[in-house]
């Protein structure tokens, strides 16, 4: 396991990760992609809330890993999934820390949502 560059050169930058307790969905086009209790909330300063589901919970038949990565010097290096839906593929739309910095473990093999990329996107509370 590696120390996070990131926070060796930006103590002052904040990433913090908290298990939420809340039963969570997300759901595209009425379709639940992710249903979890086991939830956990990044809040990163200058970035969006972000919301990693455990692959268990995650219709990962509906996921197609793509070519894909990106380094963050917090967090580690992301692989990018693709997401099926219908006949097409909305691309890199979720990602996944494979072998997180030490500070971020609890990330390891999660999978997140990004939102902005998907219209019809829902990560909510599930009722």
């Amino acid at each position: 396991m590696r120390k996070s560059p990131g926070h060796e050169r930006h103590p002052e930058h904040h990433v913090r990760e908290q298990p939420l307790g809340l039963w969570m969905k997300v759901e595209i086009d009425g379709e639940v992609i992710a249903d979890s209790i086991d939830v956990v909330q990044v809040v990163e300063d200058r970035n969006p809330v972000r919301y990693y589901f455990p692959r268990d919970d995650v219709a990962m038949r509906r996921l197609v890993r793509s070519d894909t990565s990106t380094d963050c010097p917090f967090k580690g290096r992301a692989t990018y999934y693709s997401l099926r839906l219908g006949t097409g593929l909305m691309r890199d739309v979720a990602w996944s820390y494979e072998d997180p910095y030490e500070e971020h473990q609890g990330l390891r093999g999660r999978i997140a949502f990004w939102e902005e990329q998907i219209p019809t996107l829902l990560i909510e509370p599930r009722l």
